[in-house]
């Protein structure tokens, strides 16, 4: 019976990430055949976390039973969430759907609940603190022998990945935009945390299992690095951000001292 049901939650997400990623293709050739334009390079990175996520569903990684769930954790609560947010769904959302659509939307993204949640250090909180009671309590163990809740503990992996992930890159819209500074804070942050939670792992696997040794140290290294993989994307992403606001800022300022009659800025230089 819980073969049957894991069977059944299992193709229950695949579908839901298939329907997505059909979701996302549909809105994207509407936005193309009205004339606007939407790179193909977002198509790719969301139907790519979508295959991720059916992937996860579908099939069982390699190795032993806690290393092959820290595969499925990082592309669930990490590697996923990245290429869906790089496809800027919500940014979609917004240019596709009808007008009582759009403002629902808007209406959602400016709510107090989404403000609250969409700050940076709440965000991390809720990714990294989840993980933390997953794996050093009894929640682990818990989760293992009722199908139900291992449903709820992975949907709250994903959405919180997806959450911490979209607040941190700030790539399509938010309530309140962070700052560069906070946004790098955060993610800072949450890997240390992640970092010292895997180390972690090394000395003692999660209360009430009783891993091997072997299986426990693949698994924690497999956090550790890959984790870190994930995090340095994150911190491209906020990097590339940053240098390209400070460009235009740089323009922003050329031009106006060209207007006052001012040299521009690179024309400074060694006066």
């Amino acid at each position: 019976m819980q073969h049957q049901q894991d069977g059944r939650l299992a193709l229950l997400a695949a579908g839901l990430a298939l329907c997505g990623a059909l979701a996302y293709v549909l809105a994207a050739s509407r936005l193309r055949r009205r004339g606007d334009r939407w790179s193909p390079l977002r198509d790719l990175s969301f139907t790519a976390g979508s295959a991720v996520l059916v992937a996860v569903a579908l099939l069982a990684p390699p190795g032993g039973p806690f290393t092959a769930h820290m595969a499925q954790h990082l592309a669930t609560a990490m590697a996923a969430p990245l290429l869906l947010v790089l496809g800027r769904p919500v940014t979609l959302a917004l240019r596709t759907l009808p007008p009582g659509g759009r403002r629902g939307l808007l209406g959602v993204l400016r709510s107090r609940p989404v403000g609250v949640l969409t700050r940076p250090p709440v965000a991390a909180l809720l990714d990294v603190g989840g993980l933390w009671l997953l794996y050093r309590g009894p929640l682990f163990a818990a989760a293992h022998e009722r199908p139900w809740l291992a449903a709820l503990v992975h949907v709250h992996v994903f959405a919180a990945g997806l959450l911490f992930t979209a607040v941190v890159c700030a790539l399509d819209p938010l309530p309140r935009r962070p700052g560069t500074v906070v946004r790098s804070a955060a993610l800072i942050g949450a890997g240390a945390a992640h970092a010292v939670l895997a180390r972690t792992l090394y000395a003692a696997p999660p209360p009430g299992t009783g891993f091997g040794a072997h299986d426990l140290a693949a698994a924690a290294e497999l956090m550790y690095y890959g984790g870190d993989l994930v995090e340095i994307a994150l911190a491209a992403v906020v990097g590339l951000q940053w240098y390209a606001a400070s460009g235009r800022r740089l323009a922003r300022e050329s031009r106006r001292g060209a207007r006052a009659g001012e040299p521009p800025a690179s024309a400074s230089y060694g006066q």
